[in-house]
C-alpha cells in the first residue's frame, strides 16, 4: 500500500482482474498467482491465449505459475530490488522509455534540493542512533513563488530524471547477476520484454502478492516496479499498472475500512498524539493541493457517521474521541507490549497468531500474559489452545498450563456462505452476496458479534457521567435487531447520507435523509455523514454492489461498469487520464480508455467532457488545457495532470514521503552472511528491529537456511478453516 500510495496517490491495485486480458507482457514477481488466485488467473491465461501475451514468472521457486509461464526466471530470495533496479538502468541507458509520458506525467522534470545526497547506501538526513531519516533534504527546490522548480528538458543535474539515472547506473547487468544469481541472458530477456511496452500501442503489468509485501523492505520492492511502469508509460492504460493481489479474505476491504493500525477508513490517516491536538491541527497538516484537499469533508463526515448528533462544530465534531497514535501499533509491536503485561485482553476475530504469526515464541509469550483472550473462528485453532503443552513443542520449551493466567473464550463463527454482505476484491470491486444456509448452533457472523458487543458496552456504560466514557455512549449504533438487516444497514452508513440538506449555490442537491450519490457532495460543516468516503456511491438509491450487468461479449475493454461498484466513483482503471495525450486524444487507439469530447453537452449547458470506456479518474468536465486553480475540488491540478491524488498531479519517480528513502535501494537482510555488493551499508540503516529475548538476531553458522512462506490452493491461509475438511486435507495433507 505505501509503495503504491507514495508513487501514484492511492495504495490500491491500479487496474483489475478482467483488464489483465488486455496485456501484452505480464511479469509475476512475489506471487504464485496460479496457485493463490486461480479464479483471477483465468484472465492472465486469456491474455496469453487470445492476446498473444508473454507471461514471465520471476521467483526463487518453480511453482504452478512457473509451469504455465513462457519463461521461469529463478533468482535469489530477497534480491528483487537489485533485479528491478537493473531494469531501470537498462531502460534509461538504452533510451527504452516513453519519454513524452515521463516528461509530462511524472515528476522527472522536478528539481530536488541541493542538500540531497546519497553516499554508500545512505541517503542524506540519517539519524543513525534513532535509525530514522529526516526527509527535509529530499524536498523539491522551490522558486520565489513557492512552487517547485522544473526543467522540462530533464537535463538539470538535480532533476529527478538525472538523479534517477545516477542512482541506478550502479545496477549494471554484471552487478545484478552477481546479486541475484540469475543468468545474464535470463535477466536481459525480462528487461527487453518489459522494454517492448514503452510504446503507446503496447502495455504490460506487474502482479505481486505476499512475496513482496512480507519483506521488511517490501514497500520499496513495490516502489521499484511502480517506477518502471511510470518510465514505460504503463499507468492508466488497459493491460498495464501494478496489480496487487490481495488476500481472498476481503483484505482489500479490510484495508479500505482501516483494519491497519495507522489509518482511519478511506486512508485518512490516524491522528498522532502531540502532533494533532485538535481537529484544526489534524486537517491543517494535510495536503494543500491535489484531490486530498477535500479531506476535511471526508473526516467530518466520518465523525458525523460515528458520533451522530453529539458531533458538532463547537466540539470539533468529537475529534477528541478518536484514539491518538503514540508511535507504532503494528501486529509485531502489539505482541511485544503484550509480553510485557501491558495489554489486558485481545480478541482474535478470524485471526490465528500462533499458527500464522511471524514469531510463534513471541506470540506465545504475549498471549501468556493476557488476562483474557477471545478466539472467534470456525474451529478451535492453535491460538485458542496456545496454553496446551503440545502447542509449544517446537518453541524450545513446553507450556505449563497451570502457570498461564489467560482465560480463553471461544466463540463459533459463521462461514462466508452463511452470511450476506459485501467483499471487496483486489481490483477494488465491492461485490454483494446473499446468505445461503443458516449457521449451525450458536455460530454468529462477525458483524452480529461486533454489533451485539457494542450494544452490551453501551448498556454497561449507560448513566455514566465520566468524560472518558462519552465515546462509547455517543457512538451511533442503530443497526436494528434483525440480524439479516445488519449488513445492508452497515453498507448504507459506509456509503454516507445527508444529515441536513446539502447545498450548492444555495440550492439543495441532496435532501436531508437521502443517501449520498458521490463523495463530491460531502461537506465539512456537519451536514453529511459517511463511514468511508471512497465507498460513497455504492449504496445511493440502490445497492450497486449487488448489480450484475456484465458487458456483452467482445464489447469494450472489460470495464463491466454495470457489474458491482468499484471505488472510487466506479472507476475501473485508476489514473486513466494518462491514457490520453496532452490534448486529450487517446495515445493509442488500441489502448484507449477515455478521451476529451469537446462537443459533449453538460447539464449546465456548457460543452466539453471526458468520454470513453471507463469512468474518468479525473474532473469530468476539466478540459485538457485547463490551468491549475487554487479553488474547487482539484486544487493545483490542471487538465494535464493524471495523478490527481498527488499534490503535483504527477506520478512520482522520486518519493520523499517514504521513511526509508526516496529511491529504492538494495540491502541485504540483517541476519545474512552475504556482503552488499552495491555499498558498504550491508542492511537498511532504518530497518525496524524488534528487541526482545524471543527475537534474537541469528547467525548463518547456526542456521544457514532461507525460509519461505507460501500459500496453497487446497488450503486457506494457515489452514485453520480448511485442515478440518477431509477432502481438502486429503488433497494436500502436509500442512
Amino acid at each position: 500500500m505505501p509503495g503504491l500510495g507514495a508513487s501514484f496517490g492511492r495504495g490500491a491495485m491500479t487496474n483489475h482482474f478482467i483488464d489483465m486480458k488486455n496485456a501484452d507482457v505480464i511479469v509475476i514477481m512475489g506471487s504464485n498467482f496460479a496457485e493463490n488466485h486461480p479464479v483471477g488467473f483465468q484472465w492472465v491465461m486469456e491474455a496469453v491465449e487470445k492476446n498473444n501475451a508473454l507471461l514471465i514468472h520471476v521467483d526463487p521457486r518453480f511453482t504452478r505459475t512457473s509451469s504455465v509461464a513462457h519463461k521461469h526466471v529463478p533468482m535469489r530470495s530477497g534480491s528483487d530490488i537489485a533485479f528491478l533496479g537493473g531494469m531501470i538502468n537498462h531502460l534509461l541507458a538504452g533510451g527504452k522509455i516513453d519519454r513524452d509520458y515521463v516528461a509530462n506525467y511524472t515528476n522527472a522534470p522536478f528539481i530536488i534540493s541541493d542538500k540531497y545526497a546519497f553516499t554508500e547506501g545512505v541517503f542524506s538526513g540519517l539519524d543513525a542512533e534513532k535509525r530514522s531519516y529526516n526527509p527535509e533534504s529530499w524536498q523539491y527546490e522551490k522558486g520565489p513563488d513557492g512552487k517547485p522548480k522544473l526543467d522540462p528538458t530533464l537535463n538539470h543535474p538535480r532533476s529527478v530524471f538525472q538523479l534517477l539515472k545516477a542512482h541506478y547506473s550502479r545496477y549494471d547487468i554484471e552487478t545484478v547477476v552477481k546479486i541475484t544469481g540469475t543468468r545474464k541472458e535470463d535477466v536481459l530477456f525480462v528487461y527487453d520484454a518489459m522494454a517492448s511496452t514503452s510504446v503507446p500501442d503496447r502495455s504490460g503489468f506487474f502482479a505481486y502478492a505476499m512475496g513482496w509485501t512480507q519483506h521488511s523492505n517490501g514497500v520499496q520492492h513495490i516502489r521499484t516496479a511502480a517506477m518502471i511502469q511510470l518510465l514505460l508509460g504503463n499507468m492508466g492504460v488497459p493491460g498495464g499498472g501494478i496489480n496487487a493481489l490481495r488476500g481472498h479474505a476481503n483484505v482489500q476491504g479490510a484495508t479500505d475500512l482501516a483494519v491497519l493500525f495507522h489509518d482511519l477508513p478511506g486512508y485518512l490517516g490516524l491522528p498522532a498524539q502531540g502532533a494533532h491536538a485538535n481537529l484544526k491541527e489534524y486537517l491543517d497538516k494535510g495536503p494543500k493541493a491535489g484531490f486530498w484537499v477535500n479531506r476535511p469533508a471526508f473526516v467530518v463526515s466520518l465523525l458525523k457517521a460515528w458520533y451522530g448528533d453529539a458531533a458538532r462544530k463547537e466540539n470539533d465534531f468529537c475529534f477528541d474521541y478518536l484514539p491518538k497514535s503514540k508511535g507504532e501499533h503494528s501486529f509485531q509491536q502489539a505482541f511485544n507490549v503484550m509480553a510485557q503485561g501491558k495489554i489486558k485482553g485481545a480478541v482474535c476475530l478470524g485471526q490465528n497468531p500462533m499458527g500464522a504469526g511471524p514469531n510463534a515464541a513471541q506470540m506465545f509469550a504475549g498471549l501468556s500474559k493476557l488476562d483474557w483472550l477471545v478466539s472467534i473462528d470456525l474451529f478451535v485453532n492453535e491460538t485458542a489452545e496456545f496454553w496446551k503443552s503440545h502447542q509449544t513443542g517446537g518453541l524450545g520449551h513446553t507450556a505449563d498450563p497451570a502457570a498461564i493466567k489467560t482465560e480463553v473464550f471461544v466463540f463459533p463463527a459463521a462461514t462466508v456462505v452463511e452470511k450476506s454482505g459485501s467483499l471487496t476484491n483486489s481490483g477494488r470491486w465491492i461485490q454483494w452476496h446473499e446468505q445461503g444456509p443458516k449457521s449451525p448452533g450458536d455460530a454468529k457472523t462477525d458483524a452480529v458479534f461486533t454489533i451485539r458487543l457494542g450494544q452490551a458496552l453501551k448498556k454497561l456504560y449507560a448513566g455514566s457521567a465520566e468524560k472518558k466514557d462519552r465515546p462509547i455512549l455517543d457512538m451511533t449504533w442503530d443497526y436494528g435487531e434483525k440480524e439479516e438487516e445488519i449488513p445492508a444497514r452497515v453498507l448504507k452508513e459506509i456509503n454516507g447520507y445527508a444529515v441536513k440538506d446539502v447545498l450548492k449555490d444555495g440550492k439543495a442537491v441532496v435532501k436531508a435523509g437521502e443517501q449520498l450519490p458521490s463523495f463530491i457532495f460531502m461537506r465539512d460543516d456537519g451536514s453529511t455523514a459517511g463511514g468511508c468516503w471512497i465507498y460513497t456511491g455504492v449504496f445511493a438509491k440502490e445497492n450497486k454492489a449487488a448489480s450484475r450487468k456484465a458487458d456483452k461479449p467482445g464489447e469494450g475493454i472489460g470495464s463491466n461498469l454495470g457489474w458491482s461498484f468499484a471505488w472510487p466513483a466506479n472507476r475501473r482503471i485508476l489514473y486513466n487520464r494518462a491514457s490520453a495525450d496532452l490534448a486529450g486524444k487517446p495515445r493509442s487507439d488500441r489502448k484507449k480508455v477515455i478521451w476529451w469530447d469537446a462537443n459533449a453537452e453538460n447539464p449546465d449547458g456548457k460543452k466539453g467532457k471526458w468520454a470513453g470506456l471507463d469512468v474518468p479518474d479525473f474532473g469530468a468536465t476539466m478540459a485538457p488545457d485547463a490551468k491549475p486553480s487554487d479553488k474547487g475540488l482539484f486544487v493545483g491540478i490542471g487538465g494535464m495532470h493524471p495523478f490527481i491524488m498527488n499534490p503535483e498531479g504527477r506520478g512520482r519517480l522520486f518519493a520523499a514521503a517514504l521513511k526509508d528513502g526516496p529511491f529504492p535501494e538494495h540491502y541485504e537482510p540483517v541476519e545474512t552472511p552475504v556482503e552488499n555488493v552495491l555499498s558498504k551499508q550491508k542492511s537498511s540503516p532504518v530497518a525496524k528491529i524488534y528487541k526482545s529475548d524471543k527475537n534474537p538476531i541469528g547467525t548463518a553458522d547456526k542456521y544457514p537456511y532461507v525460509l519461505t512462506t507460501y500459500r496453497l490452493t487446497e488450503h486457506h491461509l494457515a489452514g485453520a478453516m480448511t485442515r478440518n475438511l477431509p477432502w481438502l486435507a486429503e488433497l494436500m495433507p502436509n500442512l
